[in-house]
């Protein structure tokens, strides 16, 4: 009898330490399930931002085709007004000298210079829209530091001043480069935070503003959006940066008074060298 129960005990030893095994192998499949689920929400989230930008920016230049439509509406009536005038002139006899300084005089017409004025204005509104779209794009596809690391490689590009920053929860303002910052909640669970920021002596609310998803504004000092990120949420703490523009809408006229060559000069001189990036680091604790 005693033979026949050692058997049973080795039989069921086996068997417990293979349902621990499969155990640790479901555990590890559900992990890898819910970070695939966490990325590629956060995909889309990126994606959907994008759409909203470029809707934005379509929807102005759009607008802006429309009115230089209506311009070149207006432009083709007064030429073919322009051209009837000719024709019937040109069924008369021929002008005397007076007939003809009337011809010239209705070539240099106020109202044809106002509308090639006119039409310039809008091509340039175009241009601009075009650029902004492109920017938009640009900034909203462009790379985002996920660490101090990569934080310090978009530095060395020279492109944008960074200001990295930890806060605590807090209501009181800190100073993190052109604005101020209290942040409010901090969520680990879903790893997201509410702020309070100070923009120009405005105060703004931002709030459930994700890990990783950048939140462009303006301020009056530039006019390319300043992007801030958050890349790490902790109970009541958060660690990120600000990115702004090389250049402040106050430096834009002084180097637009430059020579090509004295400009590029201007810029190269104050792009930081690989081994000195832009990069300003506070820590509070």
């Amino acid at each position: 009898m005693e033979e026949e129960k050692v058997p049973q005990a080795v039989s069921h030893s086996e068997s417990h330490s293979q349902f621990g095994g499969w155990g640790v192998v479901l555990v590890v499949l559900v992990c890898v399930a819910v970070l695939s689920l966490g990325f590629v929400l956060y995909e889309r989230g990126v994606a959907k931002q994008l759409a909203s930008q470029n809707a934005a920016m379509n929807s102005a230049l759009d607008q802006t085709r429309g009115q230089l439509q209506d311009v070149t509406t207006k432009l083709a009536q007064l030429s073919e007004a322009q051209q009837a005038a000719e024709a019937a002139r040109a069924a008369k006899p021929a002008p005397s000298q007076h007939h003809g300084t009337r011809t010239v005089a209705r070539r240099d017409d106020p109202r044809w210079k106002q509308v090639q004025s006119e039409l310039a204005e809008h091509q340039k509104a175009i241009e601009a829209a075009q650029s902004d779209l492109a920017s938009a794009r640009t900034e909203l596809s462009g790379s985002i530091a996920r660490s101090h690391d990569e934080l310090v490689a978009l530095a060395k590009k020279g492109e944008r001043n960074y200001y990295e920053f930890d806060l605590d929860r807090s209501k009181q303002f800190k100073r993190e480069g052109p604005i101020s910052i209290s942040l409010r909640k901090a969520n680990t669970k879903h790893a997201y935070a509410d702020l309070e920021l100070l923009v120009d002596d405005a105060q703004l609310t931002k709030k459930h503003v994700n890990q990783f998803e950048p939140v462009s504004f303006y301020t009056s000092q530039s006019k390319q959006p300043v992007e801030l990120v958050i890349n790490q949420v902790g109970k009541d703490h958060i660690h990120g940066y600000i990115s702004t523009a090389k250049y402040k809408a106050s430096d834009l006229p002084a180097l637009s008074g430059l020579t090509e060559g004295d400009a590029s000069a201007a810029t190269a001189a104050a792009a930081p060298s690989p081994n000195s990036p832009q990069l300003h680091t506070r820590t509070q604790r």
